[in-house]
């Protein structure tokens, strides 16, 4: 996914409010969905573009599982009203790795394996890999979860 990940966030965010009114829902998901992508700044900032940005620990989910016990525990037994918002940025967070599978590596076997997944390949047809990653076929589920944010907030706002 390219362009996706915000929108994919609200969608959760607004579905977590169905089930649930605490006023850090919408935040928690929309964080959620876009921190894995934080180590784009490393990527091109510090790392020079050597190894692809979904092979950092950010974008493990291993990490996150060794993140979300605890968390999840702790809150439960000593902030309980925090627990939604909890749920609703680790949700985010596996919405963003669950949709960069779908033509991105990620690295679902860690610890275990070190090996890469991913659902569709996109072949480099173009000169630059956003181009040839836009004219894949697979970028039409990012077009719908626009479209389907888009449709949401306009409900909302009505």
């Amino acid at each position: 996914m390219i362009t996706a990940h915000l929108p994919s966030g609200y969608i959760l965010g607004r579905t977590a409010q169905r089930y649930g009114v605490h006023p850090w829902l919408m935040p928690a998901a929309l964080l959620g969905a876009v921190l894995p992508d934080l180590d784009l700044i490393w990527f091109y900032l510090v790392d020079n573009r050597a190894i692809h940005h979904h092979h950092y620990w950010i974008h493990i989910p291993f990490f996150w599982f060794v993140v979300w016990l605890p968390t999840m525990l702790a809150l439960r037994r000593w902030k309980p009203r925090w627990l939604p918002p909890a749920r609703a940025f680790f949700a985010g967070i596996l919405l963003h790795l669950l949709l960069d599978t779908v033509a991105g590596d990620i690295a679902w076997g860690v610890p275990f394996t070190d090996q890469l997944f991913h659902l569709f390949t996109v072949p480099a047809t173009q000169s630059h890999f956003v181009m040839s990653f836009i004219l894949h076929w697979t970028f039409s589920f990012e077009l719908m979860i626009w479209a389907l944010a888009i449709y949401l907030y306009a409900k909302a706002k009505l």
